[in-house]
């Protein structure tokens, strides 16, 4: 991960601050363009971010007097900072491809077909996401292979993509947030000065509790949609994929390789990129397929006729070059939020909302909103988790709070809510490797909303949170200001 400095308020001279008006001005303008852009003219959201890049730029430069160097550097730094995301979602289309000319996924799906029903599909589906994601420490490796697979074998069965793909972010995340291989899981820990495992102990309790009701609630969802599969269908689409791939254990190969480099403790990268080398090999010998078109699918996608036009759909990808749409989003979020971060905006934002603090309660709140708030504003989740964590660590200090509640509410509202923007890097990976558009998982994506609610839950009943002096606990209640009244059990 490339090291991430922000610009902190106490660190901005302030004859340089930008006042809480101006830095709202680029905020509301941004939110009209997207606005109007998306909503009114169904433009793709790349131009409407390229007007906020120029509005911010002119106002940066003419009404806070910041020089053109200046902002080229913030843009620099940070898609410097998201450059490992976007080689990841390039190799990750080309894993997708090559694992679909492989067999592997159409093979996860014959076999997925026949032990799944529709009724234990989407709960077992969050169960099993969380498992491998906690075991590989990534929601976007897993999102990426198994995640895809899921995608087929649910519109096989009957169920709609948009709730198969949030169950599949829901156990996504919820393992990601519990590993100690994660990478934001880390971030946190590192930049509100928390042990690694005191922070993931400080998680437990709260990450159980929204995963807990989520997979309640796609029991609950399972039943209502499952219905009855049409006779034959199942087979038809077993036959489709038979009739197309040569289905053997052999086309798990790429699936064990990466996964087994994961859970060794491999970074993302380069075990991803094995996986694409896995794939091509698997796809030569196992399939049967010519050295150089096994890369051409790597490069250009796949486009299979299986003669079932269901199942086409299913195994249709674009590759390497597939990944060009999403990431053009995702280099001009990451543009506009580095002006807005050189600028100072950011760190002005973030200071007053630390103002509105009175007690626990509402400093978990702020805490949850700035980290949402970056989200947007910086279409990056490590900012999500950095500029909050390292701004209002002084606020938990003073209020005697262990750092381990600032790091798992920087998480628990930052991590979990990336996927949920749009124009974010983590919305625009998971809607595009999921071929589910954000806003249709979204209502589905169930952890992602109840562990925000968690958090603030635990900031306003005093439940798990934790104070430097135990005694101060004892001797406190509940208030509507939020002093808690419980030390931490964790201690």
């Amino acid at each position: 991960m490339v090291a991430y400095e922000p610009r902190l308020f106490e660190d901005i001279a302030p004859d340089e601050r930008p006042s809480l008006t101006a830095s709202l001005v680029p905020v509301a303008a941004m939110i009209l363009f997207l606005s109007v852009g998306i909503v009114v003219f169904g433009l793709d959201p790349q131009f409407p971010l390229f007007w906020g890049i120029a509005f911010t730029g002119l106002f940066v430069r003419y009404h806070l007097g910041f020089s053109w160097d200046a902002l080229y550097d913030g843009i620099t730094d940070s898609i410097l900072m998201g450059m490992r995301v976007i080689l990841i979602m390039f190799v990750v289309y080309a894993l997708i491809a090559t694992w679909i000319q492989a067999g592997t996924i159409p093979g996860l799906m014959y076999y997925g077909l026949e032990l799944l029903t529709p009724a234990i599909f989407l709960p077992l589906t969050a169960v099993l996401a969380a498992i491998v994601s906690f075991a590989v420490g990534s929601s976007w490796t897993t999102a990426g292979t198994l995640g895809v697979a899921f995608i087929g074998i649910g519109s096989g069965l009957g169920i709609p993509a948009p709730m198969t793909a949030g169950a599949i972010l829901s156990g996504a995340y919820t393992g990601d947030k519990q590993s100690p291989l994660s990478d934001t899981t880390n971030l946190a820990a590192a930049v509100t000065n928390t042990d690694l495992y005191d922070h993931i102990n400080a998680m437990r309790a709260g990450t159980l509790v929204a995963f807990g009701l989520s997979v309640v609630l796609y029991v609950f969802l399972g039943l209502s949609a499952s219905g009855s599969i049409p006779a034959g269908r199942v087979g038809a689409i077993q036959n489709a994929i038979a009739g197309s791939y040569a289905v053997t254990p052999l086309v798990f190969v790429p699936l064990v390789v990466t996964f087994g480099l994961a859970i060794y403790g491999i970074p993302a990268l380069p075990t991803l990129g094995t996986g694409v080398f896995a794939g091509v090999l698997t796809s030569v010998v196992v399939q049967g397929t010519d050295f150089a078109a096994a890369w051409t699918a790597a490069q250009s996608g796949t486009g299979p006729e299986t003669g079932m036009e269901l199942v086409n759909g299913l195994l249709e990808s674009g590759g390497l070059l597939g990944g060009a749409w999403i990431v053009t989003i995702a280099l001009a979020a990451l543009s506009l939020g580095g002006i807005l971060e050189r600028a100072g905006i950011l760190a002005v934002l973030a200071h007053h909302l630390g103002r509105l603090s009175r007690g626990v309660a509402s400093l978990t709140g702020v805490t949850a909103i700035s980290a949402v708030a970056m989200n947007m504003l910086a279409a990056e989740q490590y900012i999500s988790i950095v500029v909050p964590g390292m701004t209002l660590r002084n606020l938990y200090s003073e209020q005697g709070l262990k750092s381990k509640n600032l790091s798992r509410a920087v998480e628990a509202a930052g991590t979990t809510t990336a996927a949920l923007i749009p124009w974010g890097s983590g919305g625009l990976f998971m809607a595009g490797t999921l071929g589910v558009p954000t806003l249709s998982y979204a209502p589905y994506y169930f952890f992602g909303f109840l562990s925000p609610l968690v958090l603030l839950l635990m900031g306003v009943t005093g439940w798990q949170i934790a104070y430097e002096d135990s005694e101060k606990a004892d001797d406190t209640t509940p208030a509507s200001g939020g002093t808690a009244s419980a030390a931490s059990s964790e201690d």
